[in-house]
């Protein structure tokens, strides 16, 4: 966003995440939904995920939920604590939460094998997509149970995720990505730049066909939400798919998920500053408002050093996944199934003061169908856009007439000829590390000039305003 200031917790890359801080924390009732609890991994990896770890005491680091009648907000959904707690519990746990993985396949072919110290926004990023995916294949009120056989169209989510090159949502291309956003491999990204992230890789995801609209000068504009998501749908890219194993997204077929007539489903992000170092607490009672919108996909963001999923609140605190756990990388077994019991928070999840919140955040929402966007933006009108001056954000109906025109993003077309055109047909070819460079990021040893390779595995391509970048993986 333009003329956004740094995040307070951005750090330099390398530097780990200090270890967190005890409190803040929600205790599971007792019960069979206390014995949920996968093993926990310190941020420093001193205890082993899986085989003979052992399970924290959940009185170490959690703490009761007050004794209160003000109703929790998660997601769009109202829970009351002295009649549904567990109805609650199991909702948070439904959520898919993603964490600080390690052993995974090195990032790049010679990057990092673990995103532990640097990758908790990028992982705060894809609980809120993944949120959004499972709005839209399974509905809000979906339940995960453990154990419990889940639809085809939750495992196909779950693999879109997976830590793995050919994924297309996994920690190696959103870091990849977001070297077309000025950020090295390692390095910390905030808010905005995840947003940017995920736009640009959700043009290469047809299964889930998603309109990701990220806004601009905190403002948001009807005429170019409408004109997006009522493009036609992309008719290229399937051929290449055909090659990939179920691992991959990008190759399912575009038809098997199906979208809205006429719509095409928006994953909105708004990306914000609420003050200068500290929330304004001007802010407070509309950022609140957001979590109550039934089209709520939750709030990126964090305190200094730490970035968090806020995916609700009770009173004024924040209801939190937190990804600062480090696991053990988890791949699709040999019948294409994922052991997903790391994938979910079988623990009450944290919380914290809204006042401690940096000032810096992307809220999230997803219309499946353009009523819901409708409905949206009557709700952001009401109740979120009531208070006439500092407001959080601006929405208008019209495109404003000193921006430049709005052009619906669509995947780029790149094509080849002589040998490198073979390439294309080889299975092994890694789309998704496909990126887009502006021309004036591109590194000086990079040269622009079309099909100039700097090395066997990497060719670069110019094409109008951008340079394509492909990896041969």
């Amino acid at each position: 966003m333009g003329g956004q200031a740094a995040p307070s917790w951005r750090r330099a890359p390398g530097k780990r995440s200090p270890p967190l801080g005890g409190g803040g924390g929600l205790q599971l009732p007792a019960g069979p939904a206390a014995r949920l609890r996968p093993p926990v991994v310190s941020a420093a990896g001193a205890e082993e995920n899986g085989g003979g770890a052992r399970r924290r005491m959940e009185s170490d680091f959690l703490e009761e939920f007050p004794e209160t009648d003000e109703p929790v907000w998660i997601l769009g959904k109202q829970h009351h604590l002295k009649a549904d707690k567990s109805k609650l519990l199991l909702d948070i746990s439904a959520r898919l939460w993603f964490t600080y993985r390690r052993k995974f396949s090195p990032i790049g072919g010679t990057g990092p094998s673990s995103d532990a110290g640097w990758g908790c926004m990028l992982r705060c990023g894809q609980m809120m997509l993944a949120q959004a995916l499972i709005c839209r294949h399974l509905g809000r009120d979906w339940q995960w149970e453990k154990h419990r056989r889940q639809p085809e169209e939750y495992q196909k989510i779950l693999q879109c995720f997976l830590d793995r090159k050919d994924c297309c949502y996994s920690i190696h291309q959103m870091a990849q990505m977001g070297v077309g956003e000025g950020k090295s491999i390692g390095e910390w990204f905030g808010p905005n730049t995840v947003a940017q992230v995920l736009k640009k890789l959700a043009l290469f995801d047809e299964w889930n066909s998603l309109a990701v609209y990220v806004s601009m000068d905190n403002t948001v504009v009807i005429e170019d939400i409408k004109k997006m998501c009522r493009s036609p749908p992309q008719s290229s890219g399937a051929a290449y798919g055909s090659t990939h194993s179920h691992r991959s997204a990008f190759g399912r077929n575009k038809n098997t998920a199906g979208f809205c007539s006429g719509w095409k489903p928006l994953l909105l992000i708004i990306p914000l500053r609420l003050g200068i170092n500290h929330i304004n607490p001007i802010y407070i009672d509309a950022f609140k408002e957001c979590f109550k919108m039934p089209q709520s996909l939750g709030a990126l963001g964090g305190k200094p050093n730490n970035a968090y999923y806020f995916i609700g609140f009770l009173g004024n605190e924040l209801i939190y996944l937190d990804p600062h756990t480090t696991q053990i990388f988890v791949d699709s077994e040999e019948n294409g199934m994922v052991d997903d019991q790391s994938f979910h928070c079988q623990q009450a999840p944290h919380r914290m003061k809204i006042m401690n919140l940096d000032p810096s955040v992307a809220l999230g929402f997803f219309c499946k169908e353009e009523k819901d966007f409708d409905n949206w933006c009557s709700l952001a009108q009401k109740e979120i856009l009531k208070q006439q001056s500092l407001r959080m954000f601006e929405l208008v109906q019209k495109h404003p007439p000193h921006w430049p025109p709005f052009i619906p993003p669509t995947k780029p077309e790149v094509t080849t000829t002589g040998a490198e055109a073979k390439c294309f047909s080889v299975p092994y070819l890694n789309v998704a590390c496909f990126t887009l460079l502006p021309k004036w990021s591109l590194n000086p040893r990079i040269s622009s000039k079309t099909g100039d390779t700097i090395n066997p595995r990497q060719t670069y391509y110019t094409r109008g305003n951008y340079n394509f970048f492909w990896l041969w993986c």
